[in-house]
């Protein structure tokens, strides 16, 4: 079956590699893992993203999650992108589908994909060097990256809020805030929160652990607290939705934004 969805050839390379030794390579030596990412088995694979068999079927999962047509849903982030970005983060970036969507639309821009998973960055840096794409990747926690404040134009978030609890999607929207310039764009795609609210067998079948609090939620609402301005949501696809929003000159307490 994996040879049929993944191909044969490329099914071949995964099984060569040496997953721990490329690994190694991404890996930072003093990062922990939280205990809410290590702790889950993400679509019923025992141990999650960090199990090298997340990266390997990843691409496959997202194809039927993301319907009608996955490809067809990333590039609706890629349209609603207002800014002519130099720098771009794309946040939580897996195995880096839209991260080369970014790159292919803004060549002249520096474009990053950090993930937490050491072997979701092999595949992603895997698909960059086929398509001839000079992309960095770095391995970091969403929530707390390495980042400056101000130093990124454009930062998006694809399919990673509903697979982190409440509390850590509102601490990852508050990180976008601080390394965004001020009239940075932020751009969330995931799943649509009001019909998950009544697809819960959906969300049962893909096994996902944080999806039903997810869906409970409001994203729109997340972002405002984190301080940005202009949100507004739009529904794509079947059961997907993007929703966007703009950091301030000025932000909530008066203070010109850095």
């Amino acid at each position: 079956m994996l040879r049929v969805l993944i191909g044969k050839k490329q099914l071949q390379f995964y099984d060569t590699l040496n997953w721990q030794t490329q690994s190694d390579r991404f890996r930072q030596p003093d990062l922990i893992y939280p205990h809410y990412y290590s702790s889950q088995n993400y679509h019923g694979i025992e141990g999650g993203y960090l199990n090298p068999v997340a990266a390997i079927t990843y691409d496959v999962v997202a194809a039927y999650t993301a319907p009608p047509n996955e490809t067809w849903i990333r590039q609706q982030l890629i349209a609603a992108i207002d800014c002519q970005p130099r720098r771009i983060l794309d946040l939580g970036c897996g195995t880096g589908s839209a991260t080369l969507m970014l790159k292919q639309a803004f060549p002249q821009a520096v474009v990053i994909g950090l993930d937490l998973s050491p072997y979701m960055l092999i595949v992603a840096e895997y698909k960059a060097q086929l398509a001839g794409l000079n992309i960095n990747w770095i391995h970091g926690l969403a929530e707390a990256t390495p980042f400056k404040e101000a130093d990124f134009d454009l930062v998006t978030v694809s399919f990673l809020l509903h697979e982190t609890p409440v509390e850590i999607s509102q601490l990852i929207l508050q990180e976008c805030f601080r390394i965004l310039k001020p009239e940075g764009e932020l751009i969330i795609l995931d799943g649509n929160q009001k019909r998950l609210r009544h697809a819960k067998w959906l969300i049962d079948i893909f096994q996902e652990p944080y999806s039903k609090v997810y869906a409970a939620e409001s994203v729109n609402t997340w972002i405002g607290e984190a301080g940005f301005e202009s949100v507004k949501t739009e529904y794509i696809g079947w059961i997907d939705q993007i929703t966007q929003g703009i950091k301030p000159i000025v932000s909530k307490c008066g203070c010109e934004s850095l």
